[in-house]
């Protein structure tokens, strides 16, 4: 049986033009728009020098800009679409230098905070940009897969989600986020919970406990554990520990989802050895059939590249052709941002004291 994985690039592509030349750049947006055939029209960055690496590794960027100013003109000049991928604390002031109606995928967070989540949406609306959130989990190919089955009703109707992630993440290749007053949920989880409401919407209910390590005290928090219910039968759960130092062979890292006629696992290999990574599997298992038992499918990719191919392609179909979905717009991302201030909220006042 076959399943979707791909979103449809437009058969004309737009340029991109990159502002910041970072990690997630090198390694997620470069080598999807290089898979994807998005010409990349040219590259900002502060440090002049990170963003010369970059062009010197992917051929693809034409042109290294010296300021954001000449980036913008020759963007405009060639209908470009601006990718910003920079720290969060940023995109506000960016987006205001951007002229009105132009299109932008902004890479996650929406802001450090639902305050300044607000400031970019509003932003967005003012100027009327073409706007979206680089949360490219839902994009992946298995979670295309996934959403295929479920939209062909072969699993029955959906009633529980569970991720679970107990690896070893290496903090320190992001430095800004020692410095941060929210670590674990705004710049992880936050991509569990955006996928989770992808699939089933938004919850009636959340509870949440985000936590540090005895061994990673100078980062806010490296463990969370969430809870989503829905109605008297769907939940999800959202279960992370970012520091389990034992060796890779408990290691975990999945999707599980279950519906009343069948279920799908997926292992998202990426978060295993992080950031060596390993392959992602995905299968599923139909109650209806003569023998049940679990099929894997065949996958065209995982998290990093592939998924950043879609947010990009549905930015650039949407332009093109307003009719055409947006599921990643800056409206339904400042949905996964509230979403992210409860669980922090949840943390801060929730529970019961044992007395």
């Amino acid at each position: 049986m076959q399943f979707q994985q791909q979103t449809r690039v437009p058969e004309k592509t737009l340029p991109v033009a990159i502002i910041g030349a970072g990690g997630i750049v090198d390694q997620a947006h470069l080598p999807a728009y290089q898979l994807a055939g998005f010409p990349v029209l040219g590259i900002y960055d502060v440090n002049l020098e990170k963003a010369q690496i970059l062009q010197e590794k992917f051929k693809s960027v034409q042109q290294v800009f010296n300021n954001l100013e000449e980036l913008i003109e020759k963007s405009m000049e060639e209908n470009a679409v601006f990718d910003i991928a920079v720290p969060a604390n940023f995109i506000a002031e960016i987006l205001e230098q951007l002229p009105d109606g132009t299109p932008v995928l902004i890479q996650k967070p929406m802001g450090e905070n639902l305050e300044k989540a607000e400031k970019i949406l509003e932003i967005c609306k003012r100027k009327k940009l073409i706007s979206g959130i680089n949360f490219q989990l839902r994009y992946a190919p298995y979670m295309i897969a996934a959403r295929d089955i479920i939209k062909k009703g072969l699993i029955g109707e959906v009633y529980d989600l569970e991720l679970m992630v107990c690896v070893f993440t290496p903090w320190k290749l992001w430095n800004f986020l020692f410095e941060l007053p929210r670590t674990e949920i705004l710049y992880h989880s936050i991509h569990y919970l955006d996928l989770v409401r992808s699939f089933i919407g938004n919850p009636s209910k959340i509870y949440a406990s985000t936590i540090g390590h005895p061994k990673m005290k100078e980062l806010a928090s490296t463990r969370s554990t969430i809870i989503l219910n829905y109605d008297e039968y769907t939940q999800a759960r959202i279960i992370t520990n970012h520091g389990h130092e034992f060796g890779l062979k408990n290691q975990q890292s999945y999707f599980k989802i279950e519906g009343t006629k069948g279920a799908i696992r997926i292992q998202i290999g990426l978060s295993l050895d992080y950031p060596k990574g390993m392959p992602p599997t995905m299968e599923y298992i139909l109650l209806d059939d003569k023998k049940p038992e679990w099929t894997e499918i065949p996958l065209i990719g995982g998290w990093f590249p592939h998924a950043f191919i879609g947010t990009m392609a549905d930015l650039q179909n949407h332009y093109l052709d307003p009719s055409k979905p947006f599921p990643h717009c800056t409206e339904d991302a400042y949905e996964t941002m509230k979403l992210v201030e409860l669980a922090y909220k949840s943390s801060d006042e929730g529970g019961t004291l044992f007395k």
